[in-house]
């Protein structure tokens, strides 16, 4: 299923895009990094994504070509259709990788069901889509993979230790992958955010050094303009995470949150 809308006027600032595809076309932090990014009216960004109304409201809000594609993360099967849909009409030049469910623990201790559905959001709906992009990517010997990770990757907490495990295990994949696409032409940039403010966390009191979706893309934009295969947002909690893998477990434990 596709939906083009009318390319704008404006053209953005530095080296313009060519293709672009946000997976989970309706994440606020991924249509934050492309807010951020150089897209002129040439660039073309498919919104990959479930729900046809928000892709289509999220498109109106990009100053290119966009392709809204149906994709389902708990799909069996998707990640390869979604490779096939990208690349039909041309190469992909960004990939990024945002989709994402955040569920409180106390949901998925009373619905285990709903902890297999986060489970496959956020961390194997990443791998057989990526994977499967990555292929076709390495034959074109170019291209960029953007990956949303967390600092909940560094150590999961009782307070969501599903929803931390499942970003270790994406966290680690993206360093896997990028270490497997090493002279390849292919790039993978491992963005590692703390508790960002947005639609996911409404309700919940900010952490230390919280940021927004806004501050994320122009992180994320800044890291792609540059050399970084990793980045922290903030940069701040580089320090901290040090510090979270060498607290004692007693200690750990008694964190709430």
């Amino acid at each position: 299923m596709k939906d083009r809308t009318r390319p704008a006027a404006a053209d953005g600032p530095g080296p313009q895009l060519g293709r672009v595809l946000l997976i989970g076309g309706t994440s606020e932090i991924g249509l934050a990094i492309l807010a951020a990014l150089p897209l002129g009216p040439a660039a073309e960004v498919l919104l990959a994504g479930r729900d046809e109304d928000r892709l289509t409201a999220a498109a109106a809000t990009l100053p290119c070509r966009t392709t809204v594609l149906r994709y389902e993360a708990a799909e069996p099967g998707s990640g390869p259709a979604l490779a096939a849909a990208a690349f039909h009409d041309g190469p992909v030049d960004l990939v990024i990788s945002a989709a994402g469910v955040l569920t409180p623990q106390d949901r998925l201790d009373e619905n285990p069901g709903d902890a297999a559905v986060l489970i496959e959001t956020n961390f194997t709906s990443h791998v057989t889509a990526l994977l499967a992009l990555t292929a076709r990517l390495r034959a074109a010997g170019q291209g960029t993979i953007v990956i949303l990770s967390s600092v909940a990757a560094i150590r999961p907490r009782k307070a969501n230790f599903v929803y931390g495990a499942a970003k270790a295990g994406l966290d680690a994949f993206g360093r896997g992958l990028a270490d497997a696409l090493d002279g390849s032409g292919v790039r993978v940039l491992l963005v590692r955010p703390g508790f960002v403010v947005g639609r996911m966390t409404a309700g919940m009191e900010p952490a230390p050094l919280a940021t927004t979706p806004e501050q994320v893309g122009v992180a994320v934009a800044a890291g792609l303009a540059g050399r970084a295969r990793l980045i922290w947002v903030p940069g701040s909690l580089r320090p901290v995470a040090i510090l979270m893998r060498v607290v004692p477990r007693r200690w750990w434990r008694r964190l709430q949150r």
